[in-house]
């Protein structure tokens, strides 16, 4: 049976496999803690000690994690700038500014206005691109155009774009 990891140990092997928001990676080691908090506990009450003395209060679990969490910023291995650029990354390509702007504020975040301007710029080509790659033809239909329309605004794309993208290839459609 391996040894149990620290926190900071823990905590460094998730930031190793992807990046974390202080939110999520806080959310991570305040739940290890409280485990291994109630491991202690049980170990200490099996050998007879009291479990009360040796237990840690949910402040001072509170504390140590943050500690953690400025110490890991302070060393750079944990990044809100590259979680949000990661996420964005991973996003961007199937989803539109209203999801990605979601999931940020999900972690604690905001995009940054230079973020926000480049994704503005892109949605409408990336909408086009996701309705290409889900429907492939053009839609013929009002039913069909309505159906592409609800996929595309339950991907985070905005009304205005959809109509955009909806607008040109019907423009551009077998009888436009």
């Amino acid at each position: 049976m391996r040894p149990r990891l620290s926190l900071k140990g823990r905590a460094l092997q998730w930031l190793v496999q992807r990046e974390h928001s202080r939110v999520e990676l806080r959310r991570k080691l305040m739940q290890q803690a409280r485990a291994d908090a109630q491991a202690a506990a049980l170990l200490a009450d099996n050998r007879g000690d009291d479990p009360d003395t040796t237990t840690p209060t949910q402040e001072s679990l509170i504390a140590q994690v943050d500690a953690l969490l400025d110490w890991l910023q302070a060393q750079r291995y944990l990044s809100e700038e590259r979680f949000a650029e990661s996420r964005i990354h991973a996003r961007s390509s199937r989803f539109g500014n209203l999801r990605i702007r979601q999931e940020l504020q999900q972690h604690g975040l905001s995009l940054s206005p230079e973020m926000s301007a480049e994704l503005r710029q892109s949605e409408r080509e990336r909408a086009d691109d996701v309705r290409q790659r889900k429907f492939g033809d053009s839609p013929v239909t009002a039913a069909e155009r309505a159906r592409q329309a609800r996929f595309l605004a339950g991907r985070g794309f905005s009304a205005e774009v959809i109509w955009q993208v909806l607008r040109e290839i019907g423009s551009s459609g077998p009888d436009g």
